[in-house]
């Protein structure tokens, strides 16, 4: 510190009058009475001063306040204002100028004004009025101030060492005392000081009587003098004052010069020097304004230049003093200036993430607990935040691999969370989940072309581990080396970089030191130190294993990121400032960059400076410093293939003598600053200072780096901006990066440091530690409300995207085009026209009679490789900038901007604002990976008014480099010339009904082709004319708007192509041979199915629909020329009927027919729905376009809605429309140029919908190429993004990325079928998925195959034999229940038909067969009061029966028919039930166990508790008390399960040796979307609220917490006491639990569960708080509930293996139904069964899944519950026509029969396998005299017998209107008769 100042009014005078007084060492004498006091203003060049002294090398002044002006009733409510802000602006100009203010707050007497209301200093009032007066100056110019004197010459108050008066000296220095602690209290973490001043002879006296306790003085503040006669030695003095005041810094406040000759005036400057530059000296500053008072003028400015530019002579510069020298002669303005340039070729672009930041599922798959989750937990981070889900990434690889292919980084800098792969910290907790989880991400990434960077440890430390101590534990070494050792071996083979820690300072001083971090460890002087030495030693570690095991196989490096700030000298002349500077970088930096890069040990000066600090502080422990033994420093030394770098920001340093206090800081010796002038960040310790990253990379280079001989990585930079400000305008991330990044540049370009490597951290927001979400580092934007957490690109994004592929600072040149097409052939051959119909009725004949299932079942295939991938826009929809730059309106322009027209006044004005947002756009195309881009050109943007004379080179210049760009990422850009948006000047004149149109539109294409074709190789002439002529100039609907539906479309389609026609002939003869790309038009069409194909007449219709609206113009184009004949005729016709001379329709000459046909160079269509047509007869006036149709439409029914209400998704509509397409037009190459569908803007980014549409449509179009033959070469979807909607605005969205339109940067967010989409394009279609594909092999020996009834849906005989009333006979019985009134009276009449269904397992093969035992059969009543002996003795007939035939008998004893009896008592709610259920159990036991050994206790339990009693859509059919009722029906059909076990353990296990257990049902559920942990959550729920309801308590003990847990929670937040859920007793819980012989399982199908909030409704599906739906691609049945879905069974499978304990497994239900007439083909069935079983194969073999056994359901067609027979699942068709009920075969049985015979699934590839030879009496299909009826005493085939029925209704008929003829003539004649 050199030290000027005061300001003196006498100096202030002599400037006043004389301005160049400025440049004057000195401010005045110090008189007491002279100094400037605030009393008038500052003169306007007292700056000038200022900085004249600063560029001297002055860096502090003294300011002396007034106490008195400033409070002058001593009242800090009470200030003097005008003083306040005189001095404010005299601090401000001090500290603009370079200056740091030094403020007296008073000298030591009490000043007069105030003397008379408070007294002397010996008042106990006068401390705290002092202290108000400095709380307010630290409150007014605390900012400004970081050095303070509490009383400068406090010695005033002594004499000769004597006190004067005790009592004031006591009240003065506690009045110092008390300001000092309000300093630190105030400003605790700004690093300023405070002192005290005396004489330097005081000093002594002063601590001697220990009068002040010098721990309240940050420094010593000294009036010293020095006198030429004594030649005494200042420094010695100086040092003697520190040795009894306890080595606090000194700073000369004040130096009196006496007694100096000319002669030795330059004695008192030498002896100042000297003590300044001698590094043990305590003098930190000194006053130099009376050192040059005894010069003269020149020897003051000899002095000067002394001062300034000598620096201490040293023995060797540290490398941080060459640096600092290196870059000292630089100008600010030099220093910032921006350098543009490229970096080296092959430098790496980089960003970054955390795994405890991003990846959420915190317990997912078995992760173990981190010190994150713990932190977080305990409420330690902002606003009790956690990171459970964080960004989700653990399940959205997908959605942060889309943003990286949109950045186009290098390689993506990711960390491993030790706990998710080892859950313990250790290898025997392996968790192969969580293994798996890197392998995908590392996989994808590989896929996507970024390179993948693992940081094996970014904090997150297994939980576990710290509990044994974590980093302080020396054990950890061994682990982590362990854990690295593992990923090496797992990852190594694709990963190629590796850190091993990131940031280890911040672990070692954050984590274990100040407890800021996790773990929370606060222990700065042993654990830090030791933590730092294990993080060494493992880092030296698991670098040797990679050297010493992998290097030579997989290649890669291995290194370690550190992180450190730069740092500057406060004081930048200051020596011990520089040396504090030092110390700093060696304690942030050095602490781990020594021993790896320099020697193995820790930095000497780091090592001394502990040393130093304990010999001092003897008394208090403040650092121990491990010690590492020589094998380890060798073990540490050189451990690193390159030096990773995480840097954010600067520092300032001053030496600060730090005492004995802990810490960096306090050993250190140094304090650290910022610069107020540095631009603020959201993080109070990060400061923009971009030029110091450049001081930093020449620091490490020359330290560290040339030393080791490694290249440097900057593996982290960054700033956060606050979550409240801006999301997504990051202006100033991007300036920070801008500056930062260039920085980089000039240190490789200029300096010639090796760096290598960028890496921005980070990818995207995250859980920012303590401050949870609050700070938002992210490249994107997350949104930590949704649930979806959705990420959208923020404006740096596009930045750092647009840097990283421009290699740094310049253009790169445009490219050519990627995509050439195959060289184009001659001009089409001409067709013959078409037939009316035309010959490709061909297509209803082969398609429209598909069954559901072969209309539905999904085709696995890949398109050929170079199919055109791509997505689509237009001008009008995304542009947006209507008027900018030069634009002509457009006829759309002129339409919006009328109010009412569109809803909501929306407009295209702005749209997707995408003329200003390029790289937004391209970011896009470049994540989806597409081959090419659909855009249109605007034409009022290239041509204003419409003409070739207006060109607007603005407009050209953006498709200029539109076209570029999407070049130079290997897009093809297709564009199309017209959009519908016509320059409003030409409408003017008419629009496309003026012929002259033709020629302009030509001359617009010529322009556009000459232009932009040397790049643009496939040309679109007109997108949907149909839309123009019929809904532009016909409907009136879109511009221009004319209503004239029977004249206008005609006339203008006719223009539409021969203008199309001209502008192709102008490429063809102009630009093909040069440009040689394609020219087509846009077609659009829905396709149409005709409403009974049987029909001709409705054929006909059918194709006369297809004509009228893409035949209009494929017709002429594709075919002769000429319109199709189907038009020519109905037009033509309809003129004639409404008397009109010709046609509406135009006719071409000859000429032009030739001219138009053949004017495509490929077939483009657009395609959305499909529509069912019939043939009407329509009025003929007024004439219309849509009446000459003759036709009527309406929705295809198997249809589903979107938020189009006239674009119905209808999929198998575009395969036939392709189809008809390659019939009617000669096989044609085929694009489809649109296709996509619309949500409501409710749906953002979770669009369900939109990836079932594409996921169904592209497979149609996969389908029409592999299996039809049609040329599909190209599928583009739309749209890009959410757009202007037309008449619809932005009411519905088509677009794969969701536009918030609300918001003025208009962001752009992928949805999900952006994901969905990309993959389909990665994988070229849909390659069938490994779970989809059938293995072979056998199940095991004894394996159980059966099929299964029950005995309410086929026994019948209702009331034989003296049966009980059940609960279904009174269900059925009761109105509106049943489907249809159907009942099980009779049904199957299985009671009477033991041989008949004996013959059917026999002919199956089943060597088990399950069926249910009906209660009210056995005991009518449901009590063992009456046991019905003829009830029994029928079971006892079927037993027997079974048993001759060798198929054994799987008896369920509760198959849902309850007798009505004990409903009548209260049923399964009554727990009396429970008794009767075991007595009931016990007589059936008895009776038949001696041949029965197979016994299900209960079928579904959550059928009868839910189904029964919640829903009520069951038997007894109860719904009023759905939040309680089922959950006690489960409660007692748990208990009434496990008596009956108990029973038949304890009495009959023995003597009858069977096996006994429940049958639980359950579908799978996966998530709706699969990336979304809350749909994840949901479908678990799902699971365990339908399996696990009662596995749960069998298997395991009681219900499962999820269950407890959430009805509990809800029941109480409902007001209710207690749980609707009962509770089990302990007794109770032993008692059920375990009571199983295996697992009984039904299983169907697959659900997609997502969260559905029911807010207080208490009740089943509110509890599970779930939703479910099925995908769309699913397979129908012939039940609304019932989707084909074979993954999930085998899913489900491995479900009960992992949570139940792998018990066995007996599959005793699994089938499918159909409805409608019976086909004895059943190939759903025979589908069905083949892959479920297959399923349940894979399971067995692959997964170690105990299956025993394999149930159909069913044997027969029979009564399916509630919806009586509409529903079959039966292998055999029982046929109801018959009263005898034959049963028949369906083809199902002999494939069934075939793996039972085979017991699985033979290898074909092994030969032919016995099992598979037919046996003589075959299953085939009966022939057709077995498919017979009785009609009419008759025996018929079920043909003849229609026939039959037919006719005989006909005759009955026919006799009936003959009777009432006959009635009427006899009336009449009767009349007659009676007329006189």
């Amino acid at each position: 510190m050199l030290l000027a100042g005061p300001l003196t009014n006498s100096f202030l005078e002599d400037l006043s009058s004389d301005p160049a007084a400025y440049r004057s060492w000195d401010s005045g004498a110090p008189d007491t009475d002279d100094v400037f006091d605030c009393s008038h203003a500052l003169p306007s060049v007292i700056q000038d001063h200022f900085q004249y002294l600063q560029s001297r090398g002055v860096t502090h002044f003294k300011v002396p306040l007034s106490w008195s002006r400033i409070l002058p009733t001593g009242h800090p409510g009470q200030p003097h204002q005008d003083t306040v802000e005189c001095c404010r602006t005299l601090l401000e100009q001090l500290t603009q100028s370079g200056l740091q203010p030094l403020v007296v707050l008073h000298r030591s007497a009490v000043p007069q004004e105030l003397r008379n209301t408070f007294g002397e200093w010996d008042s106990i009032e006068l401390p705290e009025v002092f202290e108000r007066y400095a709380g307010f100056v630290f409150s007014e110019f605390g900012d400004l101030v970081k050095y303070w004197i509490t009383f400068s010459q406090a010695d005033e108050l002594m004499g000769d060492g004597q006190l004067l008066e005790a009592t004031s000296i006591e009240n003065v220095m506690q009045a110092h005392t008390s300001v000092y602690q309000l300093y630190h209290g105030m400003y605790r973490d700004k690093g300023g000081q405070v002192s005290l001043g005396l004489k330097a002879n005081d000093f002594e006296a002063v601590f001697q009587r220990d009068i002040i306790s010098m721990v309240f003085v940050d420094f010593l503040s000294v009036w010293a003098e020095y006198d030429c006669t004594t030649k005494s030695s200042l420094l010695e003095e100086l040092t003697n004052i520190q040795r009894v005041t306890g080595d606090l810094p000194i700073l000369i406040y004040d130096l009196n010069i006496r007694q100096c000759s000319k002669e030795e005036k330059f004695q008192p400057l030498l002896s100042v020097l000297g003590a300044l530059q001698d590094k043990d000296s305590p003098v930190r500053g000194c006053d130099i304004t009376h050192v040059f008072e005894t010069l003269g003028e020149e020897s003051s400015i000899r002095c000067e230049k002394f001062i300034t530019n000598n620096k201490p002579e040293r023995n060797t510069w540290s490398v941080y003093e060459k640096v600092r020298q290196k870059f000292s002669t630089q100008a600010p303005s030099e220093r910032d200036e921006f350098l543009p340039g490229s970096f080296p070729e092959g430098f790496q672009w980089g960003v970054s993430s955390e795994s405890f930041k991003v990846e959420g599922g915190w317990s997912e798959d078995g992760k173990g607990e981190t010190i994150w989750d713990r932190f977080g937990h305990q409420g330690h981070a902002f606003d009790n935040q956690t990171a459970d889900l964080a960004c989700d990434s653990y399940n959205k690889v997908d959605y942060d691999m889309y943003l990286l292919r949109g950045l186009q980084t290098n390689n993506y800098q990711f960390s491993i969370s030790w706990a998710r792969i080892f859950p313990s910290g250790h290898r025997e907790s392996l968790s192969e989940k969580g293994a798996l989880y890197y392998d995908k991400l590392i996989n994808t990434l590989l896929q996507s072309g970024v390179e993948p960077v693992v940081t094996l440890y970014h904090w997150d430390l297994p939980q576990a581990l710290q509990d044994n101590g974590g980093w302080e534990n020396p054990a950890i070494v061994e682990v982590f080396k362990d854990f690295a050792d593992y990923c090496f071996s797992r990852f190594g083979d694709r990963v190629k970089t590796w850190n091993t820690f990131s940031s280890p300072q911040v672990v070692s001083h954050s984590g274990y030191g100040t407890g800021e971090h996790a773990p929370g460890v606060k222990d700065p002087v042993v654990a830090s130190y030791q933590v730092t030495h294990n993080i060494l030693k493992s880092h030296a570690e698991a670098w040797h294993v990679y050297n010493d095991k992998y290097r030579k196989e997989q290649g890669g490096k291995v290194g370690i990121a550190l992180n450190s700030d730069w740092a500057e000298p406060l004081n930048s002349t200051s020596p011990q400032d520089i040396e504090a500077v030092d110390r700093y970088m060696t304690f942030m930096l050095g602490w781990f960059a020594h021993p790896i890069f320099v020697n193995g040990d820790y930095p000497d000066k780091l090592k001394s400076q502990v040393e130093q600090k304990t010999t001092q502080c003897q008394h208090t422990e403040v650092a121990r410093l491990p010690v590492f033994t020589d094998a380890e420093k060798k073990l540490i030394k050189g451990t690193a293939d390159f030096f990773g770098l995480n840097h954010y920001t600067t520092r300032l340093i001053n030496e600060s003598r730090g005492g004995c206090v802990p810490g960096p800081h306090g050993v250190g010796d140094f304090q650290a600053h910022v610069d107020p002038s540095w631009p603020t960040t959201d993080s109070e310790l990060i400061y923009s200072v971009p030029w110091g990253l450049r001081h930093l990379l020449n620091y490490i280079s020359e330290e560290y780096s040339s030393v080791a001989k490694v290249p440097i990585y900057i593996t982290g930079n960054g700033m956060p901006i606050d979550s409240s400000g801006d999301s997504l305008n990051d202006t100033e991330r991007i300036n920070f990066l801008r500056s930062y990044i260039n920085e980089a540049m000039k240190a490789i370009t200029l300096d010639g440091v090796d760096v290598q490597r960028y890496t921005v951290q980070s990818l995207m927001d995250g859980f920012e530690g303590p401050e949870g979400y609050r700070q938002r580092f992210g490249l994107h934007y997350v949104d930590f409300k949704d649930m979806n957490r959705p990420r959208t690109p923020k404006a740096s994004a596009y930045f750092y995207s647009h840097v990283a592929q421009m290699n740094g600072f310049e253009n790169v040149t445009s490219r050519s085009a990627s995509h050439v097409p195959q060289s184009v052939t001659p001009k089409r051959p001409s067709l013959t026209p078409s037939d009316v119909p035309s010959r490709s009725k061909v297509v209803w004949e082969r398609f429209s009679h598909q069954t559901k299932f072969q209309r539905k079942f999904y085709h696995y295939g890949t398109f050929p490789e170079g199919f055109q991938w791509g997505v689509s826009s237009s001008a009008y929809q995304v542009e947006g900038a209507w008027d900018m730059d030069g634009k002509g309106p457009s006829v759309w322009d002129t339409f919006t901007q009328k109010p009412g027209n569109i809803p909501n006044n929306d407009n295209g004005n702005v749209a997707c604002d995408s003329y200003n947002k390029m790289e937004e756009d391209l970011y896009m195309l470049r994540a989806l990976k597409v081959k090419s881009y659909r855009f249109s050109l605007s034409w009022s943007r290239i041509f204003p008014d419409g003409t070739k004379n207006s060109v607007n080179m603005k407009g050209v210049d953006y498709y200029n480099r539109l076209i570029d760009g999407l070049l130079a990422y290997n897009i093809s850009p297709v564009g199309t010339l017209y959009h519908w948006d016509l320059p409003q000047a030409l409408q003017d004149i008419g629009g496309w009904s003026n012929d002259s149109m033709i020629d302009t539109f030509n001359d617009f294409c010529d322009f556009c082709f000459s232009t932009f074709g040397d790049r643009v190789k496939f040309w679109i002439t007109i997108n949907q004319p149909y839309t123009i002529a019929w809904s532009g100039y016909g409907l009136g609907q879109v511009p221009p708007n004319v209503k004239d539906p029977g004249q206008a479309p005609y006339r203008v389609a006719h223009n539409l192509l021969k203008a199309h026609a001209k502008v192709y002939h102008t490429y063809d003869d102009n630009y093909r041979k040069t440009q040689g790309g394609l020219v087509s038009i846009s077609l659009n069409a829905d396709w149409v199915e005709p409403k009974d194909p049987n029909i001709p007449r409705e054929i006909v219709a059918a194709d006369r629909a297809l004509q009228f609206q893409l035949g209009w113009f494929a017709h002429p184009i594709f075919k002769n020329g000429d319109y199709p004949d189907a038009m020519k005729w109905q037009v033509g016709n309809k003129s004639d009927l409404q008397g009109l001379e010709q046609s509406r329709l135009p006719v071409f000459t000859d000429q032009e027919k030739s001219y138009i046909q053949g004017t495509a160079d490929c077939f483009c269509i657009n395609a959305y729905t499909t529509k069912v047509v019939h043939h009407v007869t329509p009025r003929l006036s007024p004439p219309s376009y849509e009446t000459d149709q003759d036709l009527g439409k309406e929705d295809e029914e198997d249809s589903q809605p979107t938020a189009l209400k006239e674009q119905r998704a209808v999929a198998f509509g575009l395969r036939r429309l392709l189809n008809w397409i390659k019939e009617e037009y000669g096989e044609p190459d085929v694009y489809i140029t649109e296709n996509g569908v619309a949500t409501d803007p409710g749906t953002t980014v979770d669009d369900t919908d939109r990836i079932f549409f594409y996921k169904t449509y592209i497979d149609e179009a996969l389908k029409a190429h592999n299996l039809d033959g049609v040329k599909v070469k190209g599928y583009m979807a739309s749209s890009l993004m959410d757009s202007f909607e037309w008449l619809n605005g932005y009411k519905v969205g088509f677009g794969l990325h969701h536009v918030n339109f609300k918001h003025p940067l208009r962001p752009r967010t992928p949805k999900r079928s952006a994901h969905f989409y990309y993959q389909i394009i990665k994988d070229n279609g849909f390659p069938q998925p490994e779970e989809d594909k059938l293995i072979y092999g056998h199940f095991g020996d004894n394996f159980a195959w059966s099929t299964a009834t029950a005995s309410y849906q086929i026994e019948g005989g209702w009331r034989s034999d003296g049966k009980g009333l059940s609960i279904w006979d009174q269900f059925a019985h009761t109105p509106l229940r049943v489907w249809d009134d159907d009942t099980g009276d009779i049904a199957c009449d299985s009671y009477n038909k033991i041989a008949e269904d004996v013959d059917m397992l026999k002919r199956l093969k089943v060597n088990h067969y399950r069926f249910s035992i009906s209660w009210p059969r056995v005991l009518p009543d449901g009590t063992t009061s009456f046991i019905n002996k003829p009830g029994l003795d029928y079971y006892h007939r079927l037993v027997d029966a079974l048993l001759a035939a060798n198929i054994k008998p799987q008896m369920t004893l509760y198959h849902w028919d309850l007798p009505q009896a004990l409903q009548d008592q209260g049923g399964w709610e009554n727990d009396t039930i429970v008794q009767r259920f075991k007595e009931y159990a016990d007589v059936v036991f008895d009776s038949l166990g001696d041949k029965v050994k197979f016994w299900i206790t209960i079928n579904e339990p959550y059928n009868v508790a839910n189904i029964g009693h919640g829903y009520g859509s069951a038997a007894p059919g109860i719904s009023f008390r759905p939040g309680t009722l089922p959950y006690i029906v489960g409660h007692n059909l748990l208990k009434a399960h496990a008596e009956a076990w108990h029973l038949y353990n304890d009495k009959y296990r023995a003597k009858q040796n069977g096996i006994i257990s429940i049958t639980i049902n359950s579908d799978w559920a996966e998530p709706r979307n699969p990336y979304k942990q809350e749909d994840i959550d949901a479908a678990r729920r799902v699971v365990q609220f339908y399996i696990g309801w009662f596995a749960h308590p069998v298997y395991n003990g009681d219900y499962s917490d999820v269950m407890k847990t959430i009805i509990r929670k809800r029941s109480l937040a409902a007001g209710l006491p207690k749980s609707r859920l009962p509770e089990f007793t302990p007794d109770e819980v032993k008692r059920i639990k375990g009571t199983y012989d295996y697992f009984g399982f039904n299983h169907y199908t697959t659900v997609l569960a997502f969260k559905v909030d029911y807010k207080n409704l208490q009740h089943y599906d509110a509890d599970r708080g779930a939703g479910t739906i099925a995908d769309r691609t699913w397979l129908d049945s012939g039940s609304s509930w019932l989707k084909v879905t074979p993954p999930g069974f085998r899913k489900i499978l491995n479900f009960i293996k992992e949570e139940y304990g792998n018990p066995p497994i007996i599959i005793t239900e699994n089938g499918i139904s159909e409805r409608g007439p019976v086909d004895f083909n059943d190939t759903h069935r025979i589908h069905y069964y083949e892959s479920y079983i297959n399923q349940a194969l894979k399971a067995y073999l692959i997964d170690g899944v105990d299956i025993r056994g394999y149930t159909a359901w069913s044997l027969m067609d029979n009564l399916e519950w509630a919806t009586g027979f509409a529903e079959k699942f039966g292998l055999f068709y029982v046929n109801r026509s018959d009263a005898t009920l034959p049963r028949l075969p369906k083809e199902s049985v002999k494939h069934y029969g075939t793996m039972i015979s085979c017991n699985g699934f033979p290898d074909p590839s092994q030969g032919p396998h016995p099992c598979l030879t037919p046996e003589p009496e075959g299953t085939s299909t009966p022939p057709s005299e077995i498919l017979a009826v009785v009609f009419l005493g008759m025996e018929l085939a079920l043909p003849d017998a229609e026939v039959a029925l037919n006719t005989l209704f006909s005759l009955t008929i026919i006799g009936a209107a003959a009777a009432a003829l006959m009635t009427c003539q006899c009336v009449r004649a009767t009349r007659r008769s009676k007329t006189p």
